[in-house]
């Protein structure tokens, strides 16, 4: 047996009419078409209704068990409203239980109700679709339709409507910098650098990582992690540490009397630069452990980053001042002091891993969660 199904996807046959759905049988469905068409003569379902009266009377002349139905959603979100379209077919089929394999036709006038075509499909095979729509106003409405999906994604509407507004706002803002005695010229290369800077943003796919960025500060923000605090202070400290390396090079450049080479500025401005990047890792590796210890999940091993930090800063700075002629704040060393401290560079990452691999074995530590 053969379906002819008209839906009605946002109930204005319902709404506008008043008459209970699903309504079934060709004298009915022209019924609810003429009352439909009564009340709002501009409403296209009014075509559905009448075109799946025509398609069930030229099926039913060639000799085709053939059954005419209407079927509605509900007037709100697109979900809701193919369930109660899904249950009025359910009720349809029920009512017709002829024992015989039903198949059916769609009828729509858009591209908005066949969204429901997946829920119709999963109850019955669908042999045709037909779409309804004025002559004079063909593929308006799903234009209208893809219009309003493509601006009711967030983003979607935020990769169009964002540098559209921008690219909009660039004359009237000129203008206002023009009342104000502003260069028209600094606000249109400000907007479009910020309309460049947002399609690259987009262009790299940016956005997850930014997001997950924001969200890691605000988890450590919450839960009032130690990090936090130690982070920021060594990042001062490596700016310190940056200014006075520069300075270092600055120092031995006026003590030598004439321009550095390019290794010897190097080693001048880690000279300069290792002490404070020295204290900046051991600073925040205190604060990671302090966070591990907090958090259940300290191991004696992770004692050994501030050591490691330590010995390496050791080293670099021996280096460094081995290249370094005497000057005020350089600490120029000979070979033998460059042994010694290469030493005890290696000294302190031994013995701090001994150390702790011994306490690891014989004292509990906290299990990682």
């Amino acid at each position: 047996m053969l379906l002819v199904l008209c839906v009605d996807l946002d109930d204005d046959l319902g709404r506008k009419t008043g008459i209970p759905t699903p309504v079934i049988g060709a004298d009915d469905v022209t019924e609810a078409a003429v009352a439909l068409a009564t009340a709002d003569p501009e409403d296209s379902d009014v075509n559905v209704l009448f075109q799946g009266v025509n398609v069930h009377d030229e099926l039913a002349a060639e000799g085709e068990a053939v059954e005419v139905a209407a079927v509605t959603g509900v007037d709100g979100p697109d979900v809701k409203a193919n369930r109660a379209v899904g249950q009025e077919v359910d009720r349809v089929l029920a009512e017709l239980s002829t024992g015989e394999e039903v198949s059916a036709v769609v009828i729509t006038d858009g591209a908005q109700d066949e969204s429901v075509l997946p829920v119709i499909r999963s109850r019955m095979p669908i042999d045709g679709m037909r779409r309804v729509v004025v002559r004079q106003a063909q593929d308006l409405e799903s234009l209208y339709y893809t219009i309003k999906q493509v601006l009711a994604d967030p983003e979607t509407r935020g990769t169009i409507l964002i540098p559209l507004g921008v690219l909009l706002l660039i004359y009237p803002l000129v203008v206002v910098a023009n009342l104000f005695d502003v260069a028209g010229a600094a606000v249109l290369g400000i907007l479009s650098g910020a309309v460049g800077l947002y399609s690259l943003f987009r262009g790299l796919g940016l956005e997850d990582t930014v997001d997950g960025t924001a969200e890691s500060v605000r988890n450590v923000l919450y839960t009032g992690r130690v990090t936090l605090v130690t982070y920021v202070v060594a990042l001062a400290l490596v700016v310190v540490g940056g200014v006075q390396g520069v300075d270092t090079v600055d120092v031995v450049r006026t003590a030598q009397g004439s321009p550095l080479a390019a290794g010897t500025a190097l080693a001048a401005f880690v000279h300069g630069f290792v002490q404070w990047l020295g204290v900046a890792g051991v600073t925040s590796s205190l604060g990671q452990i302090t966070d591990e210890y907090l958090a259940g999940r300290f191991r004696w091993r992770y004692l050994n980053a501030p050591f490691y930090v330590a010995a390496i800063a050791v080293v670099l700075f021996a280096v460094s001042g081995f290249f370094l002629p005497n000057a005020p704040g350089v600490t120029a060393l000979g070979l033998s002091e460059l042994a010694m401290a290469l030493a005890a560079g290696t000294l302190i990452g031994v013995l701090s891993t001994l150390a702790f691999a011994v306490a690891e074995s014989q004292l509990p530590s906290a299990e990682p969660v």
